[in-house]
């Protein structure tokens, strides 16, 4: 019989009861553990597992799927999850790498079963839905154990050594993105010179509609100036012909004097109305004329201003495609030059190795006993009689037959001297292996 002990667990555990008067499992916090029974300390923290699963598609193209998974028990109301997590913890030592075994056997499993159900193309585009089927199927997996997957993620698709598909797919939609790119700069570019040449042809003919509806207002004004002259004009032969029948009705100077003041004023009074007319007709249109061109500068203003922005914008781009361009040229650069220096490197390591075993001299001591050896075939030919015609081999050691020629003189003699002897065994191997004779000058 043991002693009784009231036991605790710690914040990330859970105490597992089995024993004495418990039918299965029973989960607590805290417990007086009474004799005849067993306490086992669960760990409920979640745990992370990092697996690089290799799968198939449905074109038998593998590729690896980098995934890492953050699980745990999962907790409910009942503790049915955690009940089955404790058997299945229970049942194996602390230390055991059974869990982690199982998720990853889960893992590979759904993985592999669901690409093989898939192109490589549809694997590729559609990412998140591939990894969204990846995790409700073992999640459903996982819920018989009492598992739950609290986080997961899975990195970039990766291509198996020897494999080199995804690569060539990003290559492919680099060129695709350069070559979109240099077809915006170049519909910029055209945009800006039709803008140009648009904003132009605009403004000269806002500028030309201005023109003419100055002239228009301007031949209107100048009309009604003309028709209120004729109107005075009207106006002073009418008081002029009231004045002449007053001159009837007055005495004859003082109706003549009146009739003159009269007409002077009424000619003054005129005069300053046709002014006054004038005056704010012009006035009037010059303030509509300036209206009108400072209407357009602004939008010309405006529409630079957005030409200037969008050309901006555009040289960046360009810019940028450029520094992209010379990194990648320069990287490329380096891994030649990299490779370059590999290569002279493990040559002058063989040449060296070879020089320092010897190889070259056994290389030529093989060739001189070589030769050698065929001598004597041909030698052993010539004796027995045989009816084949037995190749000639001839073999001289240069121009000077190995000798020193330290009695030539200077270079030049020596090279003359050189040929000279080298001429009577040439003619002689020529005669052995053709059988044609020299000529007799030569041969002299």
């Amino acid at each position: 019989m043991g002693i009784p002990q009231y036991i605790v667990a710690g914040p990330s555990e859970i105490l597992a009861i089995t024993g004495s008067s418990i039918k299965e499992i029973r989960l607590e916090k805290k417990h007086f553990l009474c004799p005849l029974q067993k306490c086992t300390r669960l760990d409920i923290s979640p745990v992370n597992y990092s697996f690089e699963v290799q799968a198939m598609s449905a074109e038998k193209l593998p590729f690896v799927l980098p995934t890492v998974f953050t699980i745990g028990p999962q907790m409910d109301e009942n503790n049915e999850s955690l009940i089955k997590y404790a058997q299945l913890v229970s049942n194996h030592e602390k230390n055991s790498n059974h869990v982690k075994e199982l998720v990853k056997g889960i893992i590979e499993g759904e993985t592999r079963v669901l690409a093989a159900s898939m192109t490589m193309e549809q694997i590729f585009k559609g990412t998140k839905e591939f990894k969204k089927e990846v995790f409700e199927k073992v999640q459903l997996e996982l819920n018989q154990f009492g598992l739950y997957i609290y986080n997961a993620n899975v990195k970039q698709l990766v291509d198996v050594p020897g494999h080199e598909y995804f690569s060539y797919l990003g290559q492919k939609t680099q060129m695709e993105a350069a070559n979109q790119a240099k077809i915006d700069v170049a519909e910029a570019r055209m945009k800006r010179e039709i803008g140009s040449k648009q904003r132009d042809g605009e403004t000269k003919q806002n500028a030309a509609k201005i023109d003419a509806e100055t002239m228009i207002i301007s031949t209107r004004r100048q009309g009604e100036g003309k028709k209120e002259e004729v109107r005075v004009k009207t106006e002073k032969q009418r008081l002029l012909r009231q004045v002449l029948s007053w001159q009837g009705r007055k005495p004859g100077g003082l109706r003549i004097r009146e009739a003159e003041l009269q007409m002077e004023v009424e000619k003054k009074k005129a005069l300053a109305q046709t002014a006054k007319l004038k005056a704010d007709l012009l006035s009037k249109a010059n303030v509509e004329y300036d209206i009108k061109v400072q209407e357009a500068n602004s939008v010309l203003y405006k529409r630079q201003k957005e030409a200037e922005a969008a050309l901006f914008e555009s040289q960046k781009k360009a810019e940028a495609q450029r520094a992209s361009a010379d990194a990648d040229l320069y990287a490329r650069q380096q891994g030649a030059n990299s490779e370059l220096c590999m290569q002279s490197k493990r040559k002058r390591k063989e040449d060296y190795l070879m020089i320092n075993n010897g190889i070259y001299k056994e290389i030529a001591q093989l060739n001189a006993q070589a030769v050698n050896g065929m001598q004597l075939v041909t030698n052993l030919c010539v004796k027995i009689g045989s009816p084949e015609p037995v190749p000639k081999i001839s073999i001289w050691s240069g121009a000077n037959g190995g000798e020193s020629n330290g009695g030539e003189g200077g270079s030049g003699l020596k090279d003359v001297a050189g040929l000279y002897r080298m001429l009577p065994p040439l003619l002689q191997t020529v005669h052995e292996q053709t059988g044609m004779q020299p000529l007799a000058w030569l041969a002299t």
